[in-house]
């Protein structure tokens, strides 16, 4: 049985579920900017220094999918706040820290417990509320943490940094993490679950489990030893073979840990899809403009963060005004095409930076628009996510949300990375002959020249993820008939899968 909109208590759960969400959300970037000062204390080699970062991103792209269905198997509630008190702990062990061991393995351990309560969050709000004005609303204030939560990490992580110490960025995960764990015991009415039980697919566990964490190592390993690398084309060899055996093996057995009809099904297919593209270019915009503002105009670490606001302000409005108003009234692909198309246009933008370009000339109004275009589709594609999923999938639906995010992240991190250094690189060699004396001059406006060689590949991708999402996705608007799951979840006629729209 499911909730009811009248359960006065959602709106509570929604505030501790939010909070969860930030936490995991601002932990992607908010040791970024306090990553130097942590290399210092502890004595990290500029060899191993990737591994603060890349430890928890490969933990959690790697297991996301498994804790999806153990949240589906466990119960969401029970999943969530496991998964808080867990991150607390990582998160305690990581300020602690004497040695790098330590830390590394605090990172992996917060990745591992985030990818526990991240799908359980999601799946969480899918069942609570089911009123469409109600979801709407809901979603788009998850879908605004959820888009903007990186840049509050860059701002939060610079803070701390700056005015405590570089332990802080861990210590303050440990109140977002009790609070929400404990509003979460005493306000969460989970919906009764089935009598029966089914077991835990181990192949599909041990097979996408590597294949993700491959996938993720393939990537980074990329940014930091180039794409010819071995190591590199190892990994990316390896994973693609691993998910291919992966989709095979859950294709055969009788109770998969992914069923595959959650990603066929058209809908799903082209948010996850769409989704993962987007956070492609938008990840890619947090590094150059970030190094952009850091490295070539000299700002301090707090004063990028704050540079970034504007975006956050803007994802806001656009997720839980523009869109929580329009998303009752429109299809879905009417708010996440035009989003990211927008998105594109501010990405654009930002291929006009210079060495001396005016921070409110081009970034800032870029800023804006990424935010109001990242909101708006943000929103739609959060609440279609687990729409109308079966009970038993909603855990692994959201969990597939969560992974396309990581993917995109990890890929756009990787391969625009490599893009910027041998922009760069290539510039450098072209001018510093005819250019000799000038050699800070030159290497700024050799890396301003790659940030918007990168940038423009950033483009083409966000309008890519605009056009999976004109092109594949066709719900209807919540209610609408059209648009509508059947009860079992499967969809309606008027929803192709993605099998039809493939072949």
């Amino acid at each position: 049985m499911s909730l009811t909109s009248s359960d006065p208590r959602r709106w509570k759960a929604l505030a501790f579920i939010s909070m969860a969400q930030l936490m995991v959300t601002l932990d992607s970037t908010i040791v970024n900017i306090a990553l130097p000062s942590a290399q210092a204390d502890l004595g990290i080699s500029d060899g191993n220094r990737q591994w603060v970062v890349t430890a928890y991103a490969l933990a959690f792209g790697g297991l996301l999918l498994f804790g999806g269905r153990i949240a589906d198997l466990w119960g969401r509630k029970k999943a969530f706040i496991v998964g808080l008190v867990g991150f607390a702990a990582a998160s305690a062990l990581g300020g602690l820290a004497g040695n790098q061991v330590l830390l590394l393995s605090s990172r992996a351990a917060q990745g591992a417990f985030g990818a526990l309560l991240a799908p359980a969050a999601l799946s969480l709000l899918s069942v609570m509320f089911t009123e469409s004005k109600e979801r709407a609303k809901a979603f788009g204030v998850f879908g605004a943490i959820t888009g903007g939560g990186g840049a509050v990490g860059l701002l939060l992580g610079g803070a701390l940094t700056e005015w405590l110490n570089w332990r802080w960025t861990f210590f303050v995960n440990i109140p977002f993490a009790v609070v929400a764990a404990l509003g979460a015991w005493f306000v969460i009415r989970e919906p009764e679950r089935r009598s029966e039980r089914y077991p835990l697919d181990i192949p599909g566990v041990v097979l996408s489990t590597l294949g993700l964490v491959a996938l993720v190592y393939g990537f980074s390993s990329a940014e930091s030893h180039g794409w010819a690398d071995t190591v590199t084309i190892g990994s990316l060899a390896g994973s693609v073979a691993l998910l291919i055996l992966f989709c095979l093996v859950e294709s055969k057995v009788k109770m998969p840990m992914l069923p595959l009809r959650v990603v066929t099904e058209r809908n799903r297919g082209g948010v996850y899809l769409s989704l993962a593209l987007a956070i492609v270019g938008l990840f890619g915009i947090f590094l150059f403009v970030t190094y952009f503002l850091q490295v070539v105009q000299g700002y301090s670490a707090i004063r990028t963060g704050f540079a970034f606001m504007p975006m956050v302000i803007a994802f806001i409005v656009g997720s839980t005004q523009i869109g929580t108003r329009l998303m009752t009234r429109v299809r879905p692909r009417l708010l996440m095409a035009p989003g990211f198309a927008l998105s594109a246009v501010a990405m654009l933008l930002l291929t006009r930076l210079e060495v001396d370009t005016a921070y409110t000339a081009v970034v800032f109004p870029a800023m804006l628009l990424l935010g109001l275009g990242m909101g708006t589709a943000f929103m739609a594609a959060m609440s279609l996510t687990t729409h109308g999923v079966r009970p038993q999938d909603a855990g692994i639906a959201s969990a597939m949300a969560n992974t396309s995010q990581q993917v995109g992240g990890a890929v756009g991190t990787a391969l625009l990375n490599t893009i910027a250094a041998s922009a760069t690189a290539t510039y450098l060699a072209s001018h510093r002959a005819a250019e000799p004396g000038a050699e800070a001059a030159l290497r700024a406006r050799a890396l301003v020249d790659g940030y918007t060689q990168a940038i423009w590949w950033a483009v083409a991708i966000e309008t890519g993820a605009a056009l999976v999402a004109w092109f594949l996705i066709n719900a209807g608007r919540p209610g609408e008939a059209s648009g509508d799951m059947n009860a079992d979840g499967t969809a309606g006629s008027a929803k192709a899968d993605l099998s039809v729209v493939l072949h």
